[in-house]
């Protein structure tokens, strides 16, 4: 049946449609950075990080994704679909048309393709599970926001891009006695900071628990092809000789280079309200001035459970940007993800 209302959905006349191939990835970039220029104002992608998620290891252009060409031979539209976890539960989708070539209905197919795609993930999670495809979009560009709520997608979350901007050095972080700040490269253990990253963040909303094993495959295969991840910017605070928190940052962010990134800043249950959080963020903001950077950004969910956009703003940041998740169901059942915190 979802292959026939495929077939029905069809691209407008002399349009094709073939998978991605790495010769197009330079024609891709420009393409994306076409549609963020529409969107946000600058050019916000690189060959080189859209370039390492194409060569990443478990995703496949091939069955990953679908790319549009107009009759001229112009690539007008990408998709791709990650499914990579072990427990695919929310197939994330991502997609962009040229902006010179919205309202033709190219949206509309790729969003079919991708969804029949994400369907594929049915036999590999268990029967009861809720699976529901998911994607987004800034919630400034309505042309986004119209496509997918007409295609059938429900808004359920946003989240903020924040933002700091440093005139001067950032005070000095302070941490309770007895606890000290160390980083990947003094430690070289990987799956301790793994983990660690996990249990911090077992409360935030749409956490879904996966094998220990699929979870440092993802970390080997994320540190391993990101061109700038640096284990000295991988900061964590130390209890004796135990991780009690992270904050893993980048040197420049995916989107914009004068911008360092913290991709992720969380604290075991354990050592929460002792001021951690707020510690490491003041200290990966030292660090990062240290090394010429003067603006800092990061993601949070705008209803963070854990009341980490409150920590963000006492640390000076403020929202630049507001992204807004959408999901379709595609089938119902339990849901594995982290709602609340009482889960």
């Amino acid at each position: 049946m979802i292959a026939k209302q495929i077939k029905e959905i069809q691209l407008p006349v002399g349009f094709t449609v073939r998978p991605a191939q790495m010769t197009d990835l330079e024609t891709a970039v420009a393409m994306f950075n076409a549609t963020a220029v529409a969107q946000v104002g600058r050019e916000e992608f690189t060959v080189e990080d859209i370039g390492s998620e194409w060569k990443s290891e478990h995703f496949h252009l091939d069955t990953a994704t679908r790319v549009v060409f107009s009759p001229d031979g112009e690539l007008v539209g990408y998709v791709e679909v990650w499914d990579t976890r072990a427990l695919p539960v929310s197939p994330w989708v991502w997609a962009r048309v040229h902006p010179q070539f919205e309202g033709m209905g190219i949206g509309t197919f790729i969003l079919k393709w991708a969804e029949q795609r994400c369907r594929e993930v049915f036999t590999r999670v268990p029967e009861e599970a809720r699976i529901a495809m998911r994607c987004g979009t800034i919630s400034t560009y309505q042309p986004a926001l119209d496509l997918l709520s007409g295609y059938g997608m429900d808004p359920t979350r946003s989240f903020w891009t924040m933002r700091i901007d440093m005139e001067d050095e950032p005070e000095t972080a302070v941490l309770p006695a007895g606890l000290r700040f160390a980083t990947l490269a003094e430690r070289n253990d990987l799956r301790e900071v793994m983990r660690a990253t996990i249990e911090a963040f077992q409360d935030h909303w749409g956490f879904v628990t996966a094998p220990e094993d699929d979870e440092m495959r993802h970390w080997q295969e994320w540190t391993g092809s990101d061109h700038l991840f640096d284990p000295t910017l991988w900061f964590m605070v130390l209890d004796g000789d135990e991780v009690a928190g992270v904050s893993l940052c980048r040197i420049n962010s995916y989107e914009d280079p004068e911008m360092a990134w913290v991709n992720s800043l969380g604290v075991r249950r354990p050592w929460r309200r002792q001021g951690l959080a707020l510690a490491m963020l003041q200290y990966s903001f030292g660090e990062l001035y240290r090394r010429g950077k003067r603006a800092v950004g990061l993601g949070v969910d705008a209803d963070s459970l854990t009341g980490a956009t409150r920590l963000y703003e006492k640390a000076g940041m403020h929202v630049i940007r507001q992204f807004v998740n959408y999901e379709k169901e595609l089938r119902p059942g339990v849901d594995l993800a982290t709602r609340t915190l009482e889960d």
